[in-house]
């Protein structure tokens, strides 16, 4: 399978197989080594064969699977919604870090939570908060219930369907956040038709398209964030590589924040937005 993968050019071909031949056989990857000498039985190799065939036509593997890593913690995610990216992981962890550097119980919104990857991550590391997330879509909202549920976080994540803050009625939710953190659709749509067909072909173009120019949500975020933003609260975004000077314009003129930082990511290209309001 490994020599299989490598020569239809799939992306780390060892890691591909392990992760297909785990889920096959239901036990995890480092079962593999200690039960490599156990038969397959019919049913499963052709439920592998007919996984390979769809790895092979570049459709994820973690769509095959049904789950991903993030953060150090197992996830399901489907078709319905974007599969969490390493680069995520630095936003939660510099939310996660400003969180601990406040007192009491933090209220956070998770916009566009998709499968609630940011949401579960940040609950899981820091007990002293309550989360709303929200996201238009139901079906990925299906999926961050699972991994809500999976983790036992019912008490602390509620998840709202709607459009960014729409779903957060004032009169029954938190009217004012501690921390606002999202991770938007932010491709542009030139940008879009020259994604990797791994990418374009099987994750949700709803999770994708950022408008025009990429920066629609950052716009609509910009100009209402304000009134759902406690004083010295911090909104958190995730980035396209080219957008950060963009993104920073809109916020200075919506003159909310007295601070407004741009953090490169490990391929030293602009990833994360930190604001604090002034």
């Amino acid at each position: 399978m490994i020599h299989h993968f490598t020569k239809k050019g799939i992306d780390s071909p060892r890691l591909t197989a392990e992760l297909i031949l785990s889920f096959v056989l239901g036990i995890e990857r480092i079962e593999l080594y200690m039960h490599f000498e156990k038969p397959v039985k019919k049913p499963q190799l052709d439920k592998l064969h007919s996984l390979v065939n769809r790895c092979t036509q570049n459709e994820p593997v973690q769509y095959l699977t049904g789950r991903c890593e993030f953060y150090s913690l197992s996830l399901e995610v489907s078709p319905a919604c974007l599969i969490p990216r390493p680069e995520t992981e630095m936003l939660v962890e510099r939310a996660i870090e400003f969180l601990r550097s406040r007192a009491g119980v933090q209220y956070v919104c998770d916009l566009c939570t998709g499968c609630g990857c940011i949401a579960v991550v940040i609950a899981k590391n820091f007990s002293n908060t309550k989360i709303i997330a929200t996201d238009i879509c139901d079906k990925a909202l299906r999926i961050a219930a699972q991994n809500v549920a999976k983790y036992q976080l019912e008490e602390r994540i509620e998840l709202l369907q709607g459009d960014l803050f729409e779903p957060v009625i004032s009169q029954l939710d938190v009217r004012e956040f501690d921390l606002i953190v999202c991770n938007p659709p932010y491709v542009s749509r030139s940008e879009y038709e020259k994604l990797d067909a791994k990418v374009k072909n099987y994750e949700p173009k709803l999770a994708l398209d950022g408008g025009p120019d990429g920066l629609d949500i950052y716009r609509r975020i910009a100009a209402d964030v304000g009134s759902h933003l406690k004083k010295d609260g911090a909104l958190l975004l995730e980035i396209g590589f080219l957008q950060g000077p963009a993104v920073k314009k809109l916020l200075e003129e919506a003159g909310t924040f007295k601070q407004i930082k741009i953090e490169k990511d490990f391929n030293n290209n602009d990833r994360i937005v930190t604001t604090i309001k002034a």
